[in-house]
């Protein structure tokens, strides 16, 4: 479990790093965005084994329907995370698209998964993206931009079901079926 800890820590320092210390983050200049890269890179393996090592302890039993529920929730997430790479009529909608996408990912899977390992590892991942939002928001001001092509909105449903394919085949490689048996 220590791993897993160690590595959603990994993970939210790096990224707060520049919002928390930004003087020094600029000193470290393009040495200090390796350094930051290296270090999420190493946090998201941490993070892998250490959830897939950790002991289950079973806090709560989800009911069946909640993988219905989850399903549905991924398929939004991969939506709101493809808003942030297209350039189309929704991307002035949410500031923050690949957060809150992270957001909706975590609560996807806090749903379905009931042992504490899950709970760490996507509770963290809640609260992080919960929290980048709050810092970004307090320093820096938004400007909505404007709605883009509706030709550009083929590209957002293309990321978004191949997105959502290609993280469904990999649960599946990993001996976990990503959609509900009935």
């Amino acid at each position: 479990m220590g791993t897993l800890i160690f590595g959603v820590m990994l993970w939210a320092l790096p990224h707060w790093f520049k919002r928390i210390m930004p003087s020094i983050r600029i000193t470290l200049g393009q040495p200090g965005r390796i350094i930051v890269a290296l270090a999420i890179l190493a946090s998201i393996i941490l993070m892998i084994f250490g959830y897939r090592s950790a002991p289950v302890i079973t806090i709560w039993t989800p009911p069946a329907f909640l993988v219905h529920l989850n399903s549905l929730l991924m398929l939004i997430a991969f939506a709101v995370f493809a808003v942030s790479h297209t350039k189309g009529r929704f991307r002035g909608l949410l500031r923050h698209p690949m957060l809150h996408s992270v957001q909706i990912w975590a609560v996807a899977h806090l749903l379905v998964n009931g042992d504490l390992a899950s709970i760490i590892l996507f509770g963290s991942m809640l609260l992080w993206a919960t929290g980048s939002i709050l810092l970004i928001n307090r320093a820096e001001a938004w400007n909505r931009p404007a709605p883009g092509d509706k030709p550009k909105d083929i590209l957002f449903i293309g990321i978004t079901i191949a997105s959502f394919l290609v993280v469904a085949a990999i649960h599946a490689f990993f001996g976990v079926w990503p959609f509900p048996s009935s």
